[in-house]
């Protein structure tokens, strides 16, 4: 039995840049329970065979305490997700580690593997606002292990840097994928504002008092201090050459004198170590899986505040797909816009095109499609509505044929489209009922003043469509819903 640890690991085994970074909610493509291949979804914490859904709502008030934060968790069936058959936890959770404090963001970032590899995926929760000590803001992350009955507060675990520092913000992107031999289960993938810290289960830790996680090195870190400044805010995995194992992307923006804020995003493979292969242009949003449906998974980028030379931003955002190969992630890029031929809409400055994005097949026809988000679209006059798009997978890899998009004006979508909603600041292709397509989560964290709205698009044999869809919130889920946030994180 797994006892109720908290302890500090190691600090940065690898740094991209310090400084400040917003967290993007990572996408992950990992191992089914056990790990037992890099491109297969996980998201199955009783181990059922059916996917499960993990939202964060960072700004929920709990335990009287605002913004402590707190997750839900739907569990997939038959039917798909409800609003019945569902669990929360927070800091205030039996077991939990630490306690329901202001402004700790519990959910942040979420994510799921399976660490232990005892068959049942398990939920990793980013708390970058977490207070250490005197340290404020450090950050911290939370491990929720699955189990038959589903997720479990109790002996859950506990993860910080050893010297934390005020600000640090660990936590703020978490990712997990079979990334190497040298464990069974998933790697766990830790992003804080000064670098990135890999994890492995260890079945017999050191010490009682120690997790049962030990720190996984990174090779080629010399070679990537050459490169430019990155700041790193979101992991993605994926197999992008087809042996196994999944790869690593960290997206974020760069910084200092030279081209600031461009979108950029460092490629690590995977296998008997975890290495750095090179720096790619595109982020700080990402995301993987098979567009073109040739047994390689592929790299999608969102830049939604694309830079011309002058600092200014020049479209409405900007979304590049990078095939697959043998040889890894391909050097080439197909760079898309709303100005695109055939892409719904016209790219305006403040869209967020890209902000966010999903992968995966959503009609069953083998290809993987790509679902965009953008928080900042205007509906009508209304400024900052928020739209959402989902482009389709084909041989030829992503096209605008058949591609559609939807905001909260269009036909069958609940609700109005209001100022400063931000409809699709996340986005999620699913599959809770395990029918083979991909259905589409659209979360608004902005809606209703803050309290947040996840919208159900439901996917049959034409894609996704909106007939039928509808809308939840956490206090549909038996959670407190006022300035929840809830949406602001979901895992795939």
């Amino acid at each position: 039995m797994r006892k109720n640890r908290s302890a500090a690991l190691a600090a940065a085994s690898f740094l991209l840049l310090a400084g400040a970074g917003i967290a993007a909610a990572p996408a992950a493509v990992a191992g089914t329970p056990g790990g037992t291949h890099a491109d297969d979804r996980n998201s199955d914490f009783n181990g059922d065979g059916y996917e499960d859904v993990l939202v964060g709502a960072p700004g929920a008030t709990v335990s009287g305490k605002k913004g402590a934060g707190l997750v839900t968790v739907q569990y997939g069936s038959t039917r798909g997700i409800g609003t019945s058959n569902v669990a929360r936890f927070s800091q205030s959770t039996a077991g939990v580690s630490g306690a329901a404090e202001t402004g700790d963001g519990f959910g942040t970032a979420v994510a799921t593997g399976d660490l232990d590899a005892d068959g049942y995926d398990d939920a990793i929760v980013g708390i970058p606002g977490e207070d250490l000590g005197d340290k404020a803001d450090a950050g911290g992350v939370a491990l929720l292990w699955g189990s038959e009955q589903g997720l479990k507060g109790a002996a859950s675990d506990w993860l910080q840097t050893q010297e934390p520092a005020a600000g640090e913000k660990f936590g703020s992107a978490v990712t997990a994928a079979r990334l190497t031999s040298e464990t069974p289960g998933d790697v766990l993938a830790v992003l804080d504002p000064g670098g990135l810290e890999l994890f492995v289960y260890d079945a017999v830790p050191q010490a009682r008092a120690a997790a049962p996680l030990k720190r996984l090195a990174v090779k080629g870190q010399s070679a990537r201090a050459e490169q430019r400044n990155i700041r790193p805010t979101s992991l993605t995995t994926g197999d992008y050459d087809d042996d196994g194992f999944a790869d690593l992307v960290v997206s974020g923006v760069t910084v200092g004198s030279e081209e600031p804020g461009h979108g950029w995003s460092s490629y690590f493979k995977g296998g008997e170590a975890v290495t750095w292969v090179r720096d790619l242009r595109g982020g700080p949003a990402a995301a993987s899986g098979d567009i073109n449906g040739d047994g390689y998974d592929d790299l999608v980028t969102g830049e939604p505040h694309s830079p011309d030379d002058g600092g200014e931003t020049l479209t409405g955002g900007l979304v590049g797909v990078r095939h697959g190969s043998a040889d890894g992630i391909a050097q080439d890029v197909k760079w898309w816009t709303q100005d695109s031929a055939g892409v719904p809409g016209t790219a305006e400055r403040g869209d967020g095109w890209g902000a966010d994005l999903s992968v995966a097949d959503t009609d069953k026809d083998g290809y993987a499609d790509v679902a965009i988000g953008a928080p900042g679209e205007d509906v009508g006059t209304v400024a900052d509505a928020g739209a959402v798009w989902v482009l389709r997978g084909s041989a030829a890899g992503a096209t605008a044929t058949g591609a559609r998009s939807w905001d909260q004006n269009s036909a069958d979508i609940p609700g109005a489209a209001e100022k400063g909603d931000k409809w699709g600041a996340q986005v999620r292709l699913t599959d809770p009922n395990r029918d083979g397509r991909f259905g589409l989560l659209a979360a608004a964290p902005g809606e209703n003043s803050g309290d947040g709205v996840v919208w159900v698009l439901s996917a049959g044999s034409g894609g996704v469509t909106a007939a039928g869809s509808w809308t939840y919130g956490a206090g549909s889920l038996g959670a407190p819903a006022r300035g929840a946030a809830f949406g602001a994180a979901v895992d795939e």
